[in-house]
């Protein structure tokens, strides 16, 4: 399969290609949107035009943020999330000014291997997913929190492990519980380490090793192919 292929895999939620992701056209802006420069700071509960506006413009870089609906919501402050870590500013998941500034920038992160696969940059928090050595898309993801924890009656360190990993095993029926709680639809790279979906994907390293995304996101990931089995996994 082409990279060209895989990434016309990468379907929106609104039924346009992903090749606007990675590197064809973009969305059309929403009709109705304002094109001044005094932008609203928008947060949690924030609806309308500007949402929108914002929606489309995050997705055109490659930020995934669900269905285009004008809602910001769980899913869109992952996004928000994802822009303000990859320009390096203020994880505050609110577009304020400097967010806007950001989402103009069109910025979109360089992965650092050519070719298909998944990325996890630990530092920036972020997971990429990356066909023809060009990043199609772009989430907020929580790893490993380096935190001493109790596992089955023995010490553990909360470490999301470095290398380069296949995707080896999968589970996409729902809710797989453990002696750590619950992972969603896990794809699982090294031991019992995966990427799955969580209620609980906060800006910072916070979970026991795996790599989380939102529940929305692993949806999305799986139907259009940007997990599969034997997919390349690299973690720096």
């Amino acid at each position: 399969m082409t990279a060209i292929d895989r990434r016309t895999l990468l379907a929106t939620t609104v039924g346009t290609s992903a090749l606007a992701i990675a590197g064809g056209a973009a969305i059309a802006a929403p009709a109705g949107a304002a094109t001044t420069t005094t932008r609203p700071v928008l947060k949690m509960g924030s609806s309308g035009n500007w949402v929108l506006a914002a929606q489309h413009a995050m997705w055109n870089t490659g930020y995934w943020c669900g269905a285009m609906d004008g809602q910001f919501g769980f899913v869109v402050q992952q996004a928000v999330w994802a822009v303000q870590k990859a320009n390096g500013i203020s994880r505050t998941g609110i577009i304020d000014a400097a967010t806007w500034t950001a989402i103009d920038g069109k910025y979109r992160p360089t992965p650092r291997y050519s070719g298909n696969h998944i990325e996890i940059d630990k530092t920036r928090q972020l997971l990429l997913v990356a066909r023809g050595g060009r990043s199609a898309i772009t989430l907020n993801t929580s790893t490993g929190s380096g935190r001493t924890f109790n596992y089955m009656g023995h010490p553990a360190i909360a470490r999301t492990p470095s290398g380069n990993f296949k995707i080896y095993r999968k589970t996409t029926t729902g809710w797989v519980y453990g002696p750590l709680g619950g992972l969603y639809k896990p794809f699982y790279f090294v031991g019992g380490i995966a990427v799955h979906g969580s209620p609980s994907i906060p800006p910072y390293p916070d979970s026991h090793g795996c790599c989380r995304v939102s529940t929305a996101a692993q949806d999305y990931l799986i139907s259009g192919g940007g997990l599969q089995m034997s997919e390349q996994v690299y973690v720096y």
